[in-house]
């Protein structure tokens, strides 16, 4: 008999998983609260049915591809359904230490799962079967939980498996995830106050700005879930950041010129030594910014360029702080094969291209 796959939840990771988990071993479900999502998963095959949690207990593995708070939600709707015995249940949450914590009580094998992976764009029209490609994955299991059956079913999304305690999980990605987030939506929220009183500075923000508070784009209702769920590792980390935060604050009042560039000496100097390749919490933005003269044509030329070598974008925009003859035109890609291709046929072109590390 094919193994039965249930993926609840078919948004970006949802979707994604499933166009690169199937295959003719396995019969595969879905299942999302949207309609359209729904009609949509039907329409292009994602899944061989569409079905609700009722058909459950069939399943051989089911997966939650729901924000944490909906994945406690549902785990607690499977624990009043006649499960098999040898169901593995999972999940694709940001943080886990709450959600292994009340699978201790289901009367079910739950394994935690974190695909860090992500998109600019989300919905089940933007499911990617390599999104996981060479991204960590992180599965958090109950002590003497095996892990490999799991691991083999989701082998064709060419991750990399790694097993972490989950209080270790969510510290980790408090630290590089969580708490980046949490800064850059207040450095937004602080340039929002800004242009009440400089209008001027919406245009200013472009660039460096806008670049360094991308990730303040996600998704509220995910992040609202992710912090509280988090919530007392992220409370220990907001006062870490504050100490951080005065500490400069106080070198700035005693004008320490020797504290304060030893501040951005020893950043710079951690920056720089960060794995370059490796995919890591945050997804990667896959950037190009081409200089584009004044001349008719000029954006034409380059989009066709890229069209012609097969190369796709996913986003492009006109950055337009620049007063000098060029303008600059910011390129997304959707990985770092696309990025380096492309690169290399419009410089042929003899425009000038950079990338921002």
């Amino acid at each position: 008999m094919k193994k039965r796959v249930f993926v609840l939840g078919l948004g970006l990771i949802g979707a994604s998983l499933c166009r690169a988990i199937k295959n003719p071993a396995i019969e595969l479900f879905g299942w999302d609260h949207s309609l359209e999502t729904r009609k949509i998963a039907h329409e292009v095959k994602l899944v061989d049915q569409i079905t609700s949690i009722e058909r459950a207990p069939e399943m051989d593995v089911i997966i939650l591809a729901v924000p944490v708070r909906s994945t406690l939600h549902y785990l607690h709707e499977l624990a009043q359904l006649p499960l098999k015995k040898t169901v593995i249940v999972t999940d694709t949450g940001s943080t886990k230490n709450e959600v292994m914590k009340q699978a201790q009580d289901f009367p079910f094998t739950f394994i935690g799962g974190h695909p860090m992976a992500g998109s600019h764009k989300s919905g089940v029209k933007a499911e990617n079967p390599n999104l996981f490609e060479e991204a960590y994955y992180i599965l958090t299991p109950p002590e003497g939980v095996e892990v490999t059956p799991l691991i083999e079913l989701l082998a064709p999304t060419r991750a990399k498996f790694v097993v972490l305690e989950p209080e270790s999980h969510d510290e980790i990605v408090g630290v590089l995830s969580h708490l980046p987030h949490i800064v850059a939506s207040g450095l937004v929220r602080m340039s929002d106050h800004l242009t009440e009183e400089y209008p001027r500075a919406t245009q200013l923000a472009a660039g460096g700005f806008r670049d360094i508070t991308r990730i303040a784009s996600s998704d509220p209702q995910m992040w609202t879930d992710i912090l509280l769920t988090n919530r007392s590792i992220l409370l220990d980390l907001l006062g870490k950041w504050q100490k951080e935060i005065s500490t400069i604050c106080e070198n700035l009042l005693e004008q320490d010129q020797s504290a304060i560039y030893d501040f951005f000496s020893q950043a710079k100097h951690s920056r720089d030594h960060l794995p370059i390749k490796d995919r890591g919490v945050i997804p990667a933005f896959y950037d190009l910014y081409v200089n584009i003269p004044d001349t008719a044509g000029a954006i034409a030329t380059v989009m066709t360029l890229l069209s012609q070598a097969g190369i796709s974008i996913i986003n492009l925009k006109i950055q337009e702080t620049r007063e000098d003859i060029f303008g600059v035109l910011e390129l997304s890609f959707k990985n770092q094969a696309d990025l380096e291709k492309g690169q290399l046929v419009i410089e042929e072109a003899e425009f000038h291209c950079c990338r921002r590390s």
